[in-house]
């Protein structure tokens, strides 16, 4: 199982002062070191590093499944996880929204679950043995932020 970064592209981009998923450049603010998960590196923007605010949808285009909101990345070039198992960005919590989505970027209806983090990887394997399931959205399940994606079978989506 492997958890994968946002889209390098548009980090790199948002990076250069594009735009986010709003059209507007992305905030950017010092962290404070708690609660800041990166989607690029997959952990915490340490305390005092300077960091971005944006809004994200980690879908391929617009439609009625492409949910979006607030993320953070790094503000400087950070070395994107390339990990195997569950990155460092969920151990930050005590419970996780996973929800399936097929091929076709919607969201699998009876999937969606908090799950405690100890409980992360076994409920992904449960979806990936159906055959309808493409990927996962790992989300917070205070904030219901975007967190990570797991493809199946480490395909990059």
């Amino acid at each position: 199982m492997k958890a994968i970064p946002y889209d390098l592209e548009f980090i790199a981009s948002v990076r250069a002062g594009g735009p986010d998923a709003n059209g507007q450049p992305a905030e950017r603010a010092i962290s404070d070191g708690k609660g800041k998960p990166c989607r690029c590196c997959l952990n915490t923007v340490p305390a005092g590093e300077e960091m971005l605010i944006l809004s994200a949808r980690p879908f391929p285009k617009p439609q009625p499944y492409a949910e979006q909101g607030p993320i953070f990345f790094c503000a400087k070039d950070c070395t994107p996880w390339n990990g195997v198992g569950l990155p460092p960005i969920l151990e930050t919590s005590t419970h996780y929204l996973l929800k399936a989505y097929s091929e076709d970027d919607r969201i699998i209806y009876g999937t969606g679950q908090i799950t405690p983090k100890t409980e992360v990887e076994p409920y992904a394997n449960t979806l990936f043995a159906r055959h309808d399931v493409a990927y996962i959205d790992v989300r917070s399940a205070v904030n219901n932020c975007f967190l990570t994606r797991i493809p199946r079978d480490d395909s990059p989506r």
